[in-house]
């Protein structure tokens, strides 16, 4: 088994996807072990620590990467199989932005109210006991809230050389900020470039779907991903698959249409999957599919469209692919 191990400096640290150079070429088949820093590079650290004042934009929610993975070409799928992620660190941060979240004005919900405050919540970090603690900020109120590490943000680069702010999600994948993007999960990411060049950060202790404030409780990780390649298979929008689940994605504006991208390629994969009609495969769906919400504070929205595979009859997914990455994932731990 290849292990890889790589931590950035701070200045290692990315910020776009597409654009930059790999830190390192990875083998299909490798497992890899990440450190990512939290959306503020680690900056905010208590509740006064602002991040208009700490943070500089548009240095936010960096990523570790890219990575240039050997034989990638377009047309290819990568696959990346989230064995653990777990908080770097006994703390972590959520914030309120004065134009940023679902409920408050932004640049493009103009409204003549004022913006909300900026604010900072410190949440206290208990692995042993898989906990984040939050501590309301106005009064003494505290509650344990349980641990689901995920990761917001996973990519590729995008297709003609483009190069995006890692804060927008869209079909390269980014800023999807999914929770159904945790430990035990594969990700399916179409490749646009050579070398894929993927980055991995972002890193959630515990999130809310819709992440409506516009923050999680951003903590650092060490992460753990298995690596592998599908060549001459396409992928159109990032997708996903654990144990019992295939799942889409969709991301854009308004929501609305992020539903409909992540409700089609569900039912156009699940026609592909069982050889159903495509308006069989809608009913199927329609009856038995679910619709978590991503983001809706991001650039672009995003939609989860989640089926069980239970309903999929007797049928292999990418070549059996995440069955193969899990039991790497569970050598790599043993």
């Amino acid at each position: 088994m290849s292990v890889l191990s790589y931590r950035p400096s701070p200045e290692e640290l990315s910020y776009t996807f597409g654009g930059r150079q790999a830190v390192a070429e990875v083998r299909p088949g490798t497992i890899m072990e990440l450190y990512t820093e939290d959306c503020f590079g680690g900056r905010v650290r208590t509740v006064d620590d602002l991040p208009s004042r700490v943070c500089e934009f548009p240095f936010l929610n960096p990523v570790t990467g890219p990575f240039h993975v050997t034989g990638a070409e377009p047309g290819d799928t990568l696959a990346l199989h989230f064995v653990k992620i777990t908080p770097a660190r006994d703390w972590a941060v959520s914030t309120t932005f004065p134009h940023f979240g679902a409920l408050t004005t932004t640049h493009t919900t103009a409204m003549l109210h004022a913006p909300l405050e900026e604010r900072v919540w410190r949440y206290d970090i208990d692995l042993d006991r898989n906990v984040a603690v939050y501590h309301a900020r106005k009064s003494d109120f505290s509650v344990e809230l349980p641990l689901d590490p995920m990761h917001g943000t996973v990519g590729v680069a995008p297709a003609a050389n483009e190069a995006r702010m890692t804060i927008t999600p869209d079909a390269h994948g980014g800023n999807m900020d999914t929770p159904e993007l945790r430990a035990g999960v594969t990700v399916y990411l179409g490749v646009n470039v050579e070398g894929a060049m993927f980055s991995i950060g972002d890193g959630h202790g515990l999130q809310g779907h819709g992440e409506v404030c516009g923050t999680a409780v951003e903590s650092a990780m060490n992460t753990v991903v298995a690596v592998e390649l599908i060549k001459g298979v396409a992928t159109p929008w990032p997708r996903m698959e654990d144990d019992l689940h295939v799942m889409s994605t969709g991301s854009a504006r308004p929501l609305e249409d992020a539903y409909r991208i992540s409700q089609h390629d569900l039912v156009t994969w699940t026609s592909e999957l069982t050889g159903l009609d495509t308006l069989d495969a809608y009913q199927l769906v329609s009856q038995a599919g679910q619709a978590p919400v991503g983001n809706v504070c991001d650039t672009n929205y995003t939609m989860v469209a989640k089926l069980p595979k239970a309903y999929l009859g007797a049928t292999t997914v990418y070549e059996s692919v995440h069955a193969r990455l899990r039991a790497a994932g569970s050598a790599y731990t043993s």
